[in-house]
């Protein structure tokens, strides 16, 4: 084999498998199967939001990342995606891919004193990332701000502590957390990391959203507005598409 055509056949194989994407933004369980030559990929999920109780809002859903995981063409993986909580003092539901390999937490709420934690994750081996989401606050006296979705380099932040608090900023491309009145913090965008999410900064005033999320989605936590739901995106390549930034756009 010539230099030449051996260099051929190398660029051939190292682009033999266009790239792809497969996004869930539902709540339920799936079943993606790798597609024709594809051996890896990379996985980013959000958990969902929760719902805030009495004065206190929901914490954050938690994002995790997990590069380069190896699959088999033809074989089926489980994905989950976490909802969001639908009622006062309920946390968000858990988003995963391969059951425990990639796991992102719903946000806190439940019954209490408070504050409401951001969700976190677990990942099990792998080159892997993300934050844990803001935390949910308030006080007896008045209710706070939901947190924001946790980010891919950086946590959500933190709601207000009352009615006419600011919250805090998101960190790593995170959602902002939500000013008081018991406000929704921002939730956080799948395609990569972004800029991270502005606080609320007065009562009733929501989070901003964290690398190119929306208000509500995906993953913010919430008082007595709609918390963000969960999500899960699978990329590949996995060797060359890898998360915070790495060509992680719909290509």
């Amino acid at each position: 084999m010539t230099g030449v055509t051996q260099a051929v056949f190398m660029n051939q194989r190292s682009f033999g498998v266009p790239p792809g994407q497969q996004a869930y933004t539902t709540a339920g369980s799936y079943s993606w199967v790798a597609p024709t030559g594809v051996t890896s990929v990379s996985v980013v999920a959000v958990g969902g939001g929760a719902l805030g109780n009495g004065p206190i809002s929901g914490g954050g859903g938690g994002l995790r990342y997990y590069n380069n995981f190896g699959v088999t063409p033809g074989n089926s993986y489980t994905v989950v995606v976490g909802a969001r909580a639908t009622s006062n003092g309920q946390g968000g539901g858990n988003s995963s891919f391969n059951c425990t390999t990639l796991v992102a937490n719903g946000g806190s709420s439940g019954s209490g004193a408070g504050p409401f934690a951001g969700g976190g994750g677990t990942t099990i081996g792998g080159s892997v990332g993300g934050g844990n989401g803001g935390a949910g606050r308030g006080s007896p006296c008045g209710g706070g701000g939901g947190g924001g979705a946790g980010g891919y380099s950086g946590n959500g932040g933190d709601g207000a502590p009352d009615n006419c608090s600011p919250g805090i900023a998101g960190s790593g491309g995170g959602g902002g957390g939500a000013g008081g009145q018991s406000s929704y913090a921002g939730g956080v965008g799948i395609l990569g990391q972004g800029a991270s999410g502005a606080p609320g900064l007065s009562g009733g005033q929501n989070g901003q959203p964290g690398s190119g999320g929306s208000g509500a989605c995906y993953g913010g936590g919430a008082g007595n507005c709609t918390p963000g739901g969960g999500a899960v995106r699978i990329i590949w390549p996995g060797n060359t598409r890898s998360f915070p930034s790495t060509c992680t756009g719909n290509l």
